[in-house]
């Protein structure tokens, strides 16, 4: 299995989409532009929470880098709060989150057991095998928030756009 390089590794959170209230191609737009920056600024390790929404859409984004330069060692890690997490997804977003999964560098599957708190130790999980967060927040509560607060205790570089 290969290790995640912590100094040089990018986590992402953010909201579903249902709960973003800025149009998806915007935050897509974002995102693309981050993760750009994070490459030019020597970063090549990628932790993706794979929910739908803003984890799923960096994580191809991440895959989309990687395959232009082929030759920067990027590398995308799949943290994945729980196995079946994606079974009550529309079919669209299962696609997706397996064509992820088949393509990442690493898979890790956080907790043995479906719950909240699978989801807030995998956020925790990123964090701490991380140097930067690059977050979509739009105040609300939730995971998201949750994530922030664990990063800026943690001494985290946090990329927020809001």
């Amino acid at each position: 299995m290969l290790k995640i390089d912590i100094e040089r590794a990018v986590s992402f959170t953010g909201h579903r989409p249902e709960r973003l209230d800025m149009p998806e191609d915007k935050v897509q737009e974002w995102l693309e532009y981050q993760i750009r920056k994070a490459v030019a600024d020597g970063y090549t390790d990628f932790i993706s929470g794979m929910q739908r929404g803003v984890d799923l859409w960096a994580a191809e984004i991440v895959l989309k880098v990687r395959s232009e330069m082929k030759n920067k060692g990027i590398r995308l890690f799949s943290a994945v709060a729980f196995r079946g997490m994606e079974n009550r997804w529309e079919k669209e977003w299962h696609k997706r989150y397996h064509a992820v999964l088949k393509a990442a560098n690493g898979v890790t599957f956080v907790c043995d057991r479906p719950g909240r708190s699978a989801f807030f130790k995998r956020n925790e999980w990123m964090v701490d095998h991380s140097k930067r967060l690059i977050a979509v927040y739009t105040g609300a509560p939730g995971g998201t928030k949750e994530t922030i607060q664990y990063a800026k205790q943690h001494r985290k570089d946090i990329v927020l756009i809001r």
